[in-house]
């Protein structure tokens, strides 16, 4: 775990581990999720980066026959 120090702006800097591991760049957008008490920064991904993320599916294999109308 690392710490960060909140500026007198509010700002906190990201560690380079993290952003590096994260794969965060400049101008990257992070949504600020509350739960429970505990703060969340999660990366909005634009969506030419979501390409590749999901393994491909094949289709026709997700019902069985006797499911199909």
């Amino acid at each position: 775990m690392e710490a960060v120090t909140v500026s007198p702006k509010f700002q906190v800097v990201i560690p380079e581990r993290v952003r590096r591991e994260q794969h965060i760049r400049p101008g990257d957008k992070l949504a600020v999720i509350v739960k429970h008490g505990v703060l969340h920064l999660v990366p909005i991904l634009p969506i030419e980066r979501t390409k590749g993320i999901h393994p491909r599916v094949d289709l026709r294999d997700l019902r069985d026959r006797h499911d199909r109308f």
